[in-house]
């Protein structure tokens, strides 16, 4: 029997989230497809009211660290408004310019098929209560494409926030200032 996700949406808690593209296919090693997932971001930031404090886009899975702005919310909602529109674009992209991914990214359900651009499942969610693992997994997050050899150092890598917290240089997504209340009380309600 499959296990399901246990959400946990405690208020004032940030979340590290993780999730993959189908298959692991490296489908945000292309631009338009790292664009797509940046507006869909912009969007549902607004949309499902939460801040942004750091990612990192790798060809075939993201991190977020994101912070709900309300006291009641359902990360799992905010997962489902970053992660569905992407996957509608890419998907009828790929009908009409790269139809010969479309087996592989389909995927038989009784006697239905659907088409999938994401893993299955919410991917990982780790809730975060204090500044020490927050600063923790802010770099761990930013080495990701130094680990994997895709740049030598993280802000290095576009699809990042690193170089802003190294420097506070431009980036394609800008992330929203971690409140210093937050760093200083996270772990209460």
């Amino acid at each position: 029997m499959a296990r399901h996700r246990t959400n946990i949406n405690e208020p004032r808690h940030a979340h590290e989230l993780t999730f993959s593209c189908y298959h692991g296919y490296p489908f945000l090693k292309a631009e338009r497809t790292c664009a797509w997932l940046a507006e869909s971001i912009r969007a549902a930031r607004t949309s499902v009211s939460f801040d942004l404090w750091a990612y990192v886009f790798m060809p075939n899975h993201v991190h977020l660290i994101v912070w709900p702005r309300n006291r009641q919310y359902d990360i799992a909602q905010i997962r489902k408004a970053i992660k569905a529109p992407v996957a509608r674009t890419a998907i009828e992209w790929m009908e009409q310019h790269s139809p010969e991914w479309l087996p592989r990214i389909t995927r038989q359900r009784g006697q239905s098929s659907e088409r999938l651009f994401w893993q299955s499942g919410g991917g990982y969610d780790r809730n975060i209560t204090s500044s020490e693992p927050l600063e923790r997994m802010i770099d761990y997050i930013h080495a990701n494409p130094v680990r994997k050899q895709l740049a030598e150092r993280p802000g290095d890598w576009k699809w990042s926030s690193a170089a802003w917290f190294e420097r506070q240089a431009a980036i394609p997504l800008a992330v929203d200032p971690i409140p210093k209340d937050w760093m200083l009380d996270a772990g209460t309600s």
